[in-house]
C-alpha cells in the first residue's frame, strides 16, 4: 500500500499526464504527453523519447486489471510505483531520457532554466521552479549532472524519504 506521502509526491504528476482532467490516464493522455516533450527536446532521438514515454503505458495498464476498461487511476499508478524498486532499469532509461531531453544545449548538464524547463513540460504550463532547483542542486554549482539527475529522478519514483532531494525533482509537492 502506497503511503500518503508517494500519494503527495504522484498526484501532482498524475494531474499533469491527465491531459484531459477526467481522473484517468489513458494511451492518448500518453501520446499527448510524448508529443510535448517532442516538441521541446533537446538534443534527444524524439522518437526514443516517445518510446521511453509511451513506454510506460502497458506496464501501467497492467496494473488497472481487466476491469480497467480503457484507464488508469491514480491508485493504478501507485501500484505500479510501490514495484519500481524492483525495476530499476526501466526507472533509470526513463531519467537518461529525460536528462537527454532537457539538456536542450547538448552540454551533458541540465541548468537552472533546463530544469524550468523540464517542469513546464511536465505541467504543461509555467511554473516557478527557483525554490525547487538548489534541493537539486546539492554542490551549488549551478547544474545537475546526468548522475544527480538519474538520482533524484529514481529517489522521486521508488524512495519513500520525505527529505530526499528527489522528492521535488517534479517541483513542489500538492498539498
Amino acid at each position: 500500500m502506497a503511503s500518503e506521502f508517494q500519494r503527495r509526491k504522484v498526484i501532482g504528476v498524475f494531474h499533469a499526464m491527465d491531459v484531459d482532467g477526467d481522473g484517468r490516464l489513458t494511451e492518448a493522455d500518453f501520446q499527448a504527453l510524448a508529443q510535448r516533450w517532442k516538441a521541446v527536446a533537446g538534443p534527444v532521438d524524439p522518437e526514443r523519447l516517445a518510446s521511453v514515454m509511451t513506454g510506460w503505458w502497458p506496464v501501467l495498464r497492467s496494473a488497472a486489471g481487466p476491469d480497467g476498461g480503457d484507464g488508469v487511476t491514480l491508485d493504478d499508478v501507485l501500484l505500479v510505483v510501490e514495484n519500481l524498486n524492483g525495476m530499476a532499469d526501466a526507472v533509470s532509461g526513463t531519467a537518461d531520457a529525460m536528462f537527454e531531453a532537457i539538456d536542450l544545449n547538448g552540454d551533458g548538464l541540465i541548468s537552472r532554466s533546463e530544469y524550468g524547463a523540464l517542469i513546464e513540460t511536465w505541467n504543461g504550463t509555467p511554473t516557478a521552479t527557483d525554490e525547487v532547483f538548489p534541493r537539486l542542486d546539492l554542490d551549488g554549482d549551478g547544474h545537475l549532472t546526468r548522475d544527480e539527475f538519474r538520482t533524484h529522478w529514481t529517489e522521486f519514483w521508488a524512495g519513500d524519504d520525505p527529505g530526499a532531494p528527489g522528492t521535488y525533482v517534479f517541483g513542489a509537492l500538492v498539498r
